[in-house]
């Protein structure tokens, strides 16, 4: 075989093979993937999760490593979880934040008469505390993401950067 990478799934933690969904089970959860891809085995056998391709190719090489690591990050999520830490950064207009379901609202931005939206993931948990919005969740993509949309929601345009340094930043992730 041209590679083969091994997930030794911890104690804890169940894996489980049905066709190509590969479904993780721990204490904060439970989390399910297709992991199925052309000339790429995925084999789950007691606490092990196998990936092999007998192929030599550099795309294949490549799958095998981001499926290892998809299973490594869903095996982490389901018994520690995620948990990424933003800061709020404003200079004259004092940000106001509201959790409103599964979105953020962002309110005087800039000074800014109207509010910003930012979407929060279905699984992932938002608390905000003074300056800082903290998000958790088994799902590092879904918290990944949710990050990702309240940074993009603080973009400015058409303004120097280093002088309008205003905006929610990820200061933290583990």
């Amino acid at each position: 075989m041209s590679s083969v990478r091994i997930v030794k799934v911890p104690e804890g933690v169940k894996a489980s093979l049905d066709g190509s969904q590969l479904r993780v089970n721990g204490p904060k959860g439970q989390l399910s993937r297709n992991i199925r891809f052309p000339q790429v085995v995925v084999t789950c056998e007691g606490n092990e999760v196998t990936i092999s391709t007998e192929s030599r190719r550099k795309e294949m090489v490549a799958m095998v490593g981001t499926l290892e690591a998809h299973t490594k990050n869903m095996c982490r999520g389901v018994s520690e979880g995620f948990e990424y830490h933003m800061k709020m950064v404003y200079s004259h207009f004092p940000i106001q934040l509201k959790l409103q379901g599964n979105r953020l609202e962002i309110a005087n931005f800039l000074g800014e008469k109207k509010a910003r939206y930012a979407r929060i993931e279905t699984g992932v948990t938002a608390k905000i505390a003074n300056d800082e919005v903290v998000l958790t969740g088994i799902d590092r993509e879904l918290v990944g993401t949710s990050a990702a949309n309240i940074e993009h929601a603080t973009h400015i345009r058409n303004r120097d950067p280093r002088v309008f340094q205003d905006g929610i930043y990820i200061v933290q992730r583990g």
